[in-house]
């Protein structure tokens, strides 16, 4: 049942996929077991996912989730802010679920990995030995298998010189909020004039977060100032947590689009058993099938809409903890 979940082509097969992974989840990971049952509910009486029963994505800071029939080869740690001491852990039974929905997701919405040189900006990120997106990145870099692909913390000058080398190349450039902001800043004070990287190869993925380096901003007002910065009409952007094993990505809008073994559902911040209609603000869940061996079933703590194209990030739920790599105000 696992494997399928990547090939899941019609509504009737994703409830039918999500309702199997409930009861086993129910059954064979005890933290979410004892939330469940918290709540009084019976479930055999669970016949839709908007009745499952999402677990709140504080339990990853001081709980173990994962499967009881699993050992954990790893653990994936939220990178924090300097005013958080519990940090969330992922523990990790199956990395060949992660590497398959790292693939098909960039696959579906970007393009095959192996067309492109990859080049991470992610300092903060590249230092914390359990991060989840320094392992997606390297996951990238390793199906691309270019000798150009490549970490950059703070030496900018060496990005942009390596940059201009690869004008006529695929380029996927990962950068931090902060970090691009600081390269953007670079080049405005060393280069003559900016250069146009629309004509270049170069798409850069944006994968938010600030960490008290820059001053918060709403994401349209980012992009506005990467698309004029970099010059180029899109940025994209990658959205994904520690506490998941899929990603979601926005091709320049600020609309993100999820694989079909993920979705995102908007519960209503009053009453968290009930949702609210499309093109309404409330509070982001998350079903990410993908996450077998840990809960698939998450409630976070942002804020979040959804239209016919997809769904946007509006920000976090006040008194909610500042996650490392949240997305910012929309």
């Amino acid at each position: 049942m696992v494997k399928t979940i990547f090939n899941i082509t019609s509504e009737s097969e994703f409830q039918a996929s999500c309702l199997e992974t409930f009861r086993y989840q129910y059954e064979n990971v005890e933290v979410y077991r004892k939330f469940v049952d918290y709540l009084n509910i019976d479930p055999n009486e669970i016949q839709e996912i908007e009745k499952i029963p999402f677990l709140p994505i504080e339990m990853f800071k001081n709980h173990l989730v994962l499967d009881k029939n699993s050992k954990a080869e790893h653990y994936f740690q939220s990178s924090g802010t300097t005013q958080m001491t519990v940090r969330s852990k992922h523990f990790i039974a199956d990395f060949s679920l992660y590497e398959e929905s790292i693939y098909k997701s960039f696959e579906q919405f970007i393009g095959k990995p192996e067309n492109f040189i990859f080049l991470g900006l992610l300092p903060n990120y590249s230092e914390n030995p359990h991060s989840s997106l320094i392992y997606m990145v390297d996951y990238l870099m390793k199906k691309s298998g270019k000798k150009e692909n490549g970490y950059f913390l703070y030496n900018h000058a060496e990005l942009f010189d390596l940059l201009q080398t690869l004008k006529d190349k695929k380029v996927i450039l990962f950068g931090v909020s902060f970090a691009l902001l600081d390269f953007l800043d670079f080049l405005k004070e060393h280069t003559s004039g900016l250069p146009d990287f629309q004509t270049s190869g170069l798409s850069i993925i944006e994968t938010g977060g600030m960490k008290g380096r820059k001053e918060e901003m709403t994401k349209d007002e980012l992009l506005t100032i990467f698309k004029s910065g970099f010059k180029t009409e899109h940025i994209f952007s990658e959205y994904s947590m520690t506490e998941l094993l899929s990603q979601a990505y926005s091709l320049g809008e600020n609309i993100y689009q999820s694989p079909n073994w993920m979705r995102i559902l908007i519960r209503n911040t009053e009453d968290p058993f009930s949702y609210v209609e499309a093109g309404k603000t409330g509070a982001i869940n998350i079903i990410d099938l993908a996450n077998r061996h840990s809960c698939s079933f998450i409630a976070t703590q942002d804020l979040g809409k959804k239209s016919a194209e997809g769904f946007q990030v509006l920000g976090r739920i006040d008194h909610s903890d500042i996650r490392g790599c949240s997305l910012l105000v929309s």
